[in-house]
């Protein structure tokens, strides 16, 4: 991943979990809304595939590579 960094787009996620699930290191849900939060917008290379999990699956397309 060569330390890309992520974005994340509150206003269009729905909460699905689904990034959470597959790379708890580097998100979680907001315990108001349950929208993504990002823990570390520079994950390393040990969390890279993991990371390109969490992207392709999430389903309202919230989280991309900046």
């Amino acid at each position: 991943m060569n330390r890309t960094a992520i974005a994340v787009d509150r206003d269009r996620c729905i909460g699905a979990g689904m990034c959470v699930w597959t790379a708890p290191d580097v998100f979680d849900q907001d315990d108001e809304d349950g929208r993504v939060l990002l823990l570390r917008a520079t994950p390393g290379s040990d969390q890279e595939a993991l990371v390109r999990e969490a992207v392709s699956a999430c389903p309202s397309g919230a989280i991309s590579f900046a």
